[in-house]
């Protein structure tokens, strides 16, 4: 029986290991013993704060030596200075862009495992661009990217976009359905910032920075996945670099992670905007214990708005940021007509991200075609 059930699925063909260790992993335990010019460098996991002083106290020889020795770690660490990223995240693409590659052509391999090595062989080409700029690239399970349009250094104002479910390495950018991807959502959302503010100098990180839920399943509908993802993105805020202003744009299982980071971020995050919310894990914006603007937004025809906004054991995310009750700043989304279409060009809500993330305000439209979103609402 147990013979004829693995000839008839398939897994009598070999599969990569279960208990191979992740480059990632190894990576780490190569950090842990690192050293530059004889001085220890900080753990992995030290404060962005204390990452920051190490790697100001290092000349450009010395930061492109741990850069290019430790790519998988330097390009991952908050308050690494961000071409300081670019450069290890490079070096990592290329090195597990040839590992896939190598993977794909490996016949002892499973034919499934062989496809999905070249699946993310073929997006590692694309990510290892040099004109790209990775600010993280983890390649561990589904994997963790993100990327950032601008100059992060020299911006007056910085957004940030949180997607929701699968979203991860392979579906990080599409060439179809391409505003429905991160990539192509912070590619649209910088190119309408500049369009409505061309002298404010902005950037955009697409930033799937965290393990997402796959599907809509059990996964989706708790706050497990979201609160180790609050804690990265509390973490990406405070060590983004000058004193740019921050604008969040959250959308989905995303805006679950927004509003459970909500009461940590630092003060430089002035908006959080909810777009197609499930919930934010609060009864209203007093709830989430933020000074920033919160601000929400439904298209018409986003299947979310069947959702049950309730939270019960655990299961479900809690109120409707849409309701009124809640007390977000309601913005219209005229010509969005799905769950995925916020970031689609010529859209009411696109032309309202691009003058939050520019701080116009006071043209903002407003879902109810009055003026109720631009002033205090609670």
């Amino acid at each position: 029986m147990v013979f004829v059930m693995l000839a008839t699925t398939g897994w009598t063909a070999v599969h990569r290991p279960d208990d191979e260790v992740s480059p990632r992993v190894a990576a780490l335990a190569a950090w842990g013993a690192a050293r530059i010019d004889g001085h220890p460098v900080p753990s992995a996991d030290a404060p962005a704060r204390t990452v920051a002083r190490f790697f100001a106290g290092l000349d450009g020889a010395q930061r492109a030596q741990l850069a290019d020795g430790y790519p998988l770690v330097v390009g991952n660490l908050d308050g690494v200075p961000a071409q300081t990223r670019y450069r290890a995240n490079r070096r990592a693409v290329l090195d597990v862009r040839q590992a896939e590659e190598e993977h794909a052509r490996d016949y002892r391999l499973a034919p499934a495992d062989r496809t999905e090595a070249g699946r993310r062989a073929h997006r590692l080409a694309s990510l290892a661009d040099p004109d790209r700029q990775i600010l993280v690239f983890d390649p561990t399970g589904d994997g963790r990217v993100a990327e950032v349009f601008g100059d992060l250094d020299r911006a007056e104002r910085v957004s940030v976009i949180v997607p929701g479910v699968d979203t991860g390495l392979i579906t990080f950018e599409r060439t179809q359905r391409h505003f429905t991807a991160p990539q192509g959502m912070a590619e649209s959302l910088y190119a309408a910032q500049r369009a409505a503010a061309p002298d404010t100098p902005t950037a955009v990180i697409a930033w799937a920075g965290y393990t997402t839920p796959t599907g809509v399943g059990v996964d989706a509908a708790t706050g497990r996945l979201a609160m180790e993802g609050a804690a990265r993105l509390e973490s990406l805020t405070a060590a983004l670099p000058g004193d740019a202003t921050v604008a969040l744009f959250c959308h989905s299982y995303g805006s679950v992670v927004c509003g459970l980071a909500a009461q940590r971020l630092p003060a430089r995050v002035t908006d959080v905007v909810a777009a197609g919310s499930p919930g934010m894990r609060a009864g209203n914006v007093a709830g989430l214990g933020t000074s920033a603007r919160v601000w929400a937004v439904r298209a018409e025809g986003d299947w979310i708005a069947d959702v049950p906004h309730l939270e019960l054991g655990g299961l479900g995310h809690g109120a409707d940021p849409m309701s009124a009750e809640f007390g977000a700043r309601r913005l219209s989304s005229a010509g969005a007509r799905s769950h995925t279409a916020y970031f689609e060009p010529g859209t009411g809500s696109l032309d309202n991200f691009a003058k939050i993330g520019t701080d116009l305000l006071s043209s903002v439209a407003c879902a109810g075609g009055d003026d109720s979103c631009r002033g205090p609402v609670r």
